[in-house]
Order: C-alpha cells, then sequence, then structure tokens
C-alpha cells in the first residue's frame, strides 16, 4: 500500500489502524514477508497483490486477511479508500479465540485457499461502523482503552468470519473437523514429520480414511497439502534469509540436500538456487 496520505492510529505498538483515502497508482515488485497479522479492507480500488506467490486480482470492496510469515506484494493498485489492520499475537491471539469465532483457518492460516472475503452492502455497512467504533476509540484515553479496542477487532473478525461462511459454505463440522486438525497438525509439524502416515497414526486414522475425507471436502491429497507447505516454507527461507540450501534442507526435515533439492525442482520446475536468484 503507498506510504503517502495514511493517517494511522496505533495502541502501544500492539495494534494499528491505517486509513487511506485518495486516488493514487503505486506498483511494488520487491516482495515482503509479514511480521504481524494484518487485515486489508480495499473498500474502493482496483489491483493485483501477490501472497506467498500467487497473483489475486480484485475490484472494489475486498478484504484480503494475512498471517505472519506470508510473503507478499504489490503488482498494481489504485485506491481511493482502504483500511489496514495490523495486530499482534500479545494483543489478540486468534488460536485462543479460535473457538469463538472461528477464524483460524478460515480468515487466518488460509494459505490454501482465495484469502479473501467480498462484503455485500448490508456487510459493508456493518463493517464501516466498527471501524468507526475503532477510531474514535483510538481518541480515547480513558480507562480500558484495551479492552475496547480488542473488542471491536473481535467484532471485525467474527462479521467477516459470517460473510466468508455465507458466500463459500463450508461443509459439515464432521467432515470438517478431520481436515481443520490434519491442516492444525502439518503447520505444527511439516518440519519434522513428512508422511500421511504420521498425521494419520497422530489422528488415530487410517491414511485411507484420511485421503477420503480430504475428497469429501474438495481439498487436495493429504501428501499434496504436506508438500505444498514444505515447499511454501522452502520458498520464503530461499528469499528471507541467506542460509545455504544444504542448511534450509536441513531445517526441513531433508538429511540429503540433493533429494531436497530434487524435490523442490519437481514441485516448482527450477532448482532452489535458480529460485533464489530469480527473486
Amino acid at each position: 500500500m503507498a506510504i503517502q496520505d495514511i493517517t494511522v492510529h496505533t495502541y502501544k505498538d500492539l495494534f494499528s489502524l491505517s486509513v487511506v483515502q485518495f486516488e493514487k497508482a503505486c506498483v511494488v515488485n520487491k516482495p515482503e514477508q509479514v511480521d504481524v497479522y494484518s487485515i486489508y479492507w480495499i473498500k474502493e480500488g482496483v489491483g493485483t497483490y501477490n501472497i506467498d506467490f500467487k497473483s489475486y486480482s480484485f475490484k472494489e470492496n475486498v478484504l484480503f486477511f494475512l498471517s505472519p510469515g506470508q510473503v507478499f506484494s504489490v503488482d498494481s493498485e489504485k485506491i481511493k479508500e482502504a483500511y489496514k489492520i495490523t495486530f499482534v499475537k500479545d494483543f489478540y491471539c486468534i488460536q485462543t479465540h479460535d473457538k469463538e469465532v472461528a477464524c483460524n483457518g478460515v480468515l487466518f492460516n488460509n494459505v490454501y485457499e482465495t484469502p479473501f472475503v467480498k462484503p455485500c452492502e448490508n456487510d459493508t455497512k456493518k463493517l464501516s461502523f466498527i471501524l468507526e467504533s475503532l477510531i474514535e476509540e483510538f481518541k480515547n484515553t480513558e480507562t480500558a482503552q484495551y479492552d475496547m479496542l480488542q473488542t471491536y477487532l473481535k467484532q471485525f473478525i467474527i462479521h467477516s468470519v459470517r460473510i466468508q461462511k455465507e458466500h463459500h459454505p463450508i461443509k459439515t463440522d464432521i467432515e470438517t473437523k478431520l481436515f481443520k486438525d490434519f491442516s492444525t497438525l502439518v503447520e505444527q509439524n511439516y518440519k519434522t514429520l513428512h508422511s500421511v502416515t504420521d498425521y494419520a497414526n497422530r489422528l488415530a486414522v487410517s491414511p485411507k480414511s484420511l485421503t477420503k475425507n480430504f475428497q469429501k471436502v474438495g481439498a487436495e491429497t493429504p501428501s499434496d497439502f504436506i508438500k505444498n507447505r514444505i515447499v511454501l516454507e522452502a520458498k520464503r527461507q530461499l528469499i528471507y534469509t541467506d542460509e545455504a540450501v544444504k542448511q534450509i534442507a536441513y531445517d526441513l526435515g531433508f538429511n540429503d540436500s540433493a533429494y531436497f533439492s530434487r524435490f523442490f525442482t519437481k514441485a516448482t520446475t527450477k532448482s532452489p538456487l535458480q529460485f533464489r536468484k530469480d527473486y
């Protein structure tokens, strides 16, 4: 997002709201790694963003949700009105509140699906009201400001989840629970566990049952899910660290760097060194 003509409201480096209201064309080619939870609401504008090496074009009124570690860059944008909300885990932990708001895997940490939400006119009014309340609270110096800001953020996230579920109906809880448990386990263990059997054992199901579950929810195979998560992290490390390919391979659980290079090349059509050079 272009940096000039932005009004920024902050709370102790834990939570911030940036307001953009101008017509500005911007092209940014250099990718950056997100270090906080971020919500982009492009209320009026068009553009193309790259998130974790995938391109997403948008036109008017769309929300993007980014998690720490994701890679973000702007191909092009022309923004008239937009908002950016950022917060750290210490201010609002999405994992802790997930049972209440169900945003983890739906909005955030959703690196395998389209990471944006499109609100309708009525939803836009509700989200706008929450943002207006947030801006007023940022200006407030009364007691319990932290709690009020957190409450408004929670309302914004809950409403976004409802919008996403309305437009992209999720399967029954029984069908999605195993998928979500699996994806959570992969996120926690992809550097050390690489086989479907490893995860199936931890979930107390057979690899065959796990595969059938993925078919029901319309997801890729468990094997591809694991592979894609490893490749994504490899790409991030190749771009944002100076570590040798051998060290990156070791960090991702590969004892043989040559095997890792073949694994990466097969998945991306580029060797690790060529991928790093291209970026």
